[in-house]
């Protein structure tokens, strides 16, 4: 039999995208909660920030006119007639006056400028100026910041904590999103073992359950762990069938390859339909697609089968499955940035296919390369900083630019 092609991660990327149509429910939420959720439709100011001129400084709300030329030789003296903090509105400023205002005050009818506290000796009801302020100086003009009916907030952008804010600061109390996209998981093999348990003769401890269930939730997806599954068709099938219940997507890692004991290949065509693809990266080749039916007339999930080793299922689920997830949500930008950085190391023989590297920024700004770049090293995760994206057949040297992806990018 003639070897499978292995099919390029954007070829491979771009085909699942075209599949990963988002939820279609939206809900209001309040905004104190809105925080990693995806906006589902546009958001508009209804109304100036700041709403009215105000003061970026403790200082002098006063007319430049009233100061002329004022300096240390010739300084000028004003009687301060009212006092405005944040939150208080004060009364038209007369010629000759000057009023004492608070960081967030509002700008008198009549004041052309703040003069602030250090610049200025308070006597009594009298302040005196040695310096003339600019036109505008240090007031915040109303409008600068926000327009009313602009959109301060796009469709499909996840909500930061700043986000939230920036709704709260327009006044609103709740927003639109995608629901929460439901994702079921569950892992293959009699080999594993959950930590807390013995370690028989043979057995691993199943970390790709923590690392898959971790990265789920940091997307904001809502998770069903089913936990370890036997090496058998029959209860691979039985709990593709669970998994597809109420779900929009199925994760699994483990058995997705060509082995008499990978079982998640005839699970999921019998259940469904499945695409199995050989992919051009290392760590991480095989990734297996498709559909799993649920109950009659209620559609399917997706499912998308990760390969067992534990850095090959972080790279690939980091690759792959994170973007697909994110346009299930409804996100619109689901490709991270990348940084240009300087290589500390030699790599003189690449593989023939697409490579990330697990490596780490130094204290020169350059990058260093973790010792042993083996599918198996969980290790190297942790110590790293990111993957660098080195294209098939490409051999590094030290001081050369290369493509950083940052874990800050690809992490939730």
């Amino acid at each position: 039999m003639k070897p499978q092609a292995l099919l390029p991660l954007d070829d491979a990327l771009a085909a699942l995208l075209a599949q990963a149509a988002p939820v279609a429910d939206v809900e209001t939420v309040d905004t104190l909660e809105a925080s990693g959720r995806v906006l589902a439709a546009d958001i508009r100011s209804t109304l100036d920030v700041p709403p009215r001129d105000n003061t970026q400084m403790d200082g002098y709300a006063v007319c430049r006119a009233d100061l002329g030329s004022a300096s240390a030789q010739r300084p000028v003296q004003l009687r301060v007639a009212q006092r405005i903090p944040a939150g208080h509105v004060g009364s038209a400023l007369a010629r000759g006056e000057a009023a004492r205002i608070f960081t967030g005050g509002l700008v008198p009818e009549g004041a052309d400028a703040i003069v602030m506290q250090e610049m200025a000796q308070a006597d009594g009801d009298m302040a005196t100026f040695a310096h003339c302020p600019a036109p505008g100086e240090w007031i915040r003009r109303a409008g600068e910041d926000i327009r009313a009916g602009s959109v301060i907030l796009h469709a499909g952008a996840r909500l930061g904590p700043q986000a939230a804010g920036l709704a709260a600061s327009v006044g609103l109390a709740t927003l639109p999103v995608r629901r929460r996209v439901r994702v079921a998981c569950f892992f293959t093999g009699d080999e594993l073992a959950m930590p807390g348990e013995p370690l028989r003769p043979g057995a691993i401890y199943n970390s790709n359950r923590y690392v898959l269930g971790a990265l789920l939730r940091a997307l904001d997806c809502e998770v069903t762990d089913l936990g370890n599954v036997p090496d058998s068709l029959e209860a691979t099938r039985a709990a593709l069938r669970r998994a597809a219940q109420g779900n929009d997507l199925i994760v699994t890692s483990g058995g997705v390859s060509v082995g008499d004991e990978d079982h998640v290949k005839p699970a999921v065509q019998a259940e469904g339909e499945l695409k199995l693809w050989q992919m051009a990266i290392k760590p991480g080749k095989p990734l297996a697609y498709g559909h799993v039916r649920r109950a009659v007339d209620l559609g399917s999930a997706h499912f998308l089968g990760l390969p067992g080793n534990p850095v090959s299922s972080f790279v690939t689920f980091l690759l792959l499955v994170r973007p697909f997830v994110q346009r299930l949500q409804g996100m619109t930008d689901v490709a991270p940035r990348t940084l240009s950085m300087r290589a500390d190391f030699d790599w003189p023989k690449p593989d023939r296919r697409r490579e990330f590297l697990r490596v780490r920024i130094n204290a020169q700004g350059g990058l260093d390369l973790f010792p042993n770049q083996g599918s198996g090293v969980l290790t190297s995760t942790v110590w790293a900083d990111g993957l660098l994206d080195n294209p098939p057949g490409h051999a590094i040297a030290a001081g050369d630019a290369v493509r950083f992806l940052p874990f800050s990018e690809l992490l939730g």
